[in-house]
This record gives C-alpha cells, sequence and structure tokens, in this order.
C-alpha cells in the first residue's frame, strides 16, 4: 500500500475516538478485521477518547501520511465540532483526505410509552402550549444539534437536558425524567420493542426494517433528516493511490454479507462511499449544522 519510497509499517492502525465496544469501535473493529484479512497484515483498533473524539482526530492528523494510519471518524468531530466551535486544533477539510463512509446511524424521536403523545404533531402542539414544561435529554453536540434542527423545522418548544451518554438519555426517557430525546437507533430500539419508550419518527430518508411500523419525520409532518455517520480518514497528505486503494478496500468491505449482516443487528446501515461522494456530505454537513448552529444562537463552552 505505501507509496514509491515508503518502508511499509508491519501493521496498520485504526484509531478511535471513543471508548471500546460503542458503536463506532465495532465499526473499526468489523471493517478492520476484513481489511487485515486482504493484507495479509494485523490492523490494530486503537482507543483514543477524550474530548468529543477530538483527541483521536489530533492524533491522525499528525500522523504519517503513509496509509497505515486510519481515523475512524464520526460525525460529531468530523462535521459538528466545526460547525460548533470556532477554535479547534483542525480542519477536517483542510487537514484530512475522506476516504470512505464506513456506517451510518439513523436517528429516532422517542417519549416515554405512557405519555399522552401518539404522534409528532401531538408533541409539537403540546411544546407550544406548554414550553416549561417539555424538554429533551441529550448525550453529546451531535443529539443537541439534531433536537435543535427539530426545532427550527417545527417550531417545537423544548429545553435541552444533558446527560453523560446515550443510554442514559434513554433511561431518563423511559423513567419520565424527561419528554423526549432523539438518539440512534441502537440504544432506542429494545425499550420501543420492550415497551417502554414510543416511537414518534424515524429522521431518515425510509423507515427502519427494526421498526418498520414508524414513520419517518417526513411521513409525520416534519420536514427534518438527520443521519450520523463514521467514516475513514488519512492525513491530507497521503498519496492519492494509497487512498484510492484504501477506498476501494472499504467499499469493497461494505458490501460483504457477513459486514452488512453484522452491523445491522446494531441498527448501522453499512455504506462504502467514494472518497469523492464522502467528501460531498461532510461539506454539505458542515454548512447544515453551522446553519443549525447559528439560527438557534448555539452557544457550547470549549
Amino acid at each position: 500500500m505505501s507509496a514509491a519510497g515508503m518502508t511499509a509499517p508491519a501493521c496498520s492502525r485504526m484509531i478511535v475516538g471513543f471508548t471500546a465496544g460503542g458503536g463506532n469501535d465495532i465499526i473499526a473493529r468489523v471493517f478492520g478485521q476484513k481489511l487485515s484479512e486482504s493484507r495479509g497484515q494485523p490492523v490494530i483498533i486503537e482507543n483514543k477518547p477524550g474530548a468529543g473524539a477530538m483527541v483521536a482526530t489530533e492524533f491522525v492528523a499528525r500522523s504519517a501520511a503513509d496509509g497505515y494510519t486510519i481515523l475512524v471518524g464520526a460525525s460529531g468531530a468530523m462535521a459538528i465540532s466545526p460547525a460548533l466551535y470556532d477554535k479547534i486544533s483542525y480542519d477536517t477539510l483542510r487537514d484530512f483526505a475522506p476516504v470512505s463512509s464506513l456506517g451510518s446511524f439513523p436517528l429516532v424521536l422517542i417519549v416515554n410509552a405512557s405519555s399522552q403523545f401518539m404522534t409528532v404533531a401531538d408533541l409539537v402542539a403540546f411544546s407550544k402550549k406548554n414550553p416549561e414544561k417539555t424538554n429533551y435529554s441529550s448525550a453529546s453536540a451531535s443529539f443537541q444539534l439534531a433536537a435543535e434542527l427539530f426545532k427550527q423545522k417545527t417550531g417545537a418548544q423544548m429545553q435541552m437536558i444533558p446527560y453523560k451518554g446515550t443510554n442514559d438519555a434513554v433511561t431518563a426517557v423511559v423513567a419520565g425524567d424527561v419528554t423526549a430525546t432523539i438518539a440512534d437507533a441502537g440504544p432506542v430500539s429494545a425499550q420501543v420493542k420492550g415497551g417502554q419508550a414510543r416511537a414518534l419518527a424515524v429522521a431518515a430518508p425510509v423507515r427502519l426494517a427494526d421498526l418498520p411500523e414508524v414513520p419517518t419525520m417526513k411521513e409525520a409532518g416534519a420536514d427534518v433528516e438527520a443521519v450520523l455517520w463514521t467514516g475513514a480518514f488519512v492525513p491530507k497528505a497521503t498519496p492519492t493511490e494509497i487512498v484510492s486503494k484504501l477506498q476501494n478496500e472499504f467499499m469493497r468491505i461494505a458490501k460483504l454479507p457477513d459486514v452488512v449482516a453484522r452491523l445491522k443487528l446494531l441498527n448501522i446501515d453499512a455504506v462504502g462511499s467514494s472518497s469523492a461522494e464522502f467528501s460531498q456530505t461532510i461539506a454539505a454537513d458542515i454548512q447544515r449544522w453551522s446553519s443549525v448552529v447559528k439560527a438557534g444562537n448555539i452557544k457550547i463552552a470549549q
């Protein structure tokens, strides 16, 4: 995989900005195993959590541009943080070469199963009449901006209540501590199927196979689409031929039936886009989330 004049390292590394066991880590391990098989050498998964994945992102930005250190970057660090913060130590478009989108996470709006809200319209109408009684839990800036987009598109009035993790944010809805939350389908699906939470809508272009009875936001009358993603990045100076080879490899892996099935169990869709397609997605997301931040006058302390 090395360009002329480069000595190939004995192994590849995939850097993840989160602890082991989460969706991004699992994506890295699934793709990493297949990459190891095709390269004929170990692919080590290194978890470098911290600062909303910005620690890992900064690390890869400073790494050798040889195709052997790959960032498994989530939309939070790569598209939402640039929209939120005026000063971060990296620039997604300037410092990285996007290789391929690996997986996407559809988001779901849920409320407590015993609540009076049967539809998105019910929740929006109540929030407008009772803004002081309506709130939502959020575990990260990504989910906060998705909720803010929902508010801006529907006119809903809800206050954000921060939580440390997505499971905590979902549990808060189940316990009745907050009115609603928007979270990825993985942590939500079991609660909905178990009858503890009610899914009002999916913020994706199509319904989820795992929750086929739940309408999309558009079907529910709200023009809201919010799908988070995870993709592969390498330092910007990485030779084009290396980026191209990695792109082709990840696109191949994303189509393998066992990879698709493994990720589907977690409500993650395997993607495998080209570098050019992924670059367009990132640029569009940065612009979109920047507009949401500006319209909502959202400020988060660094």
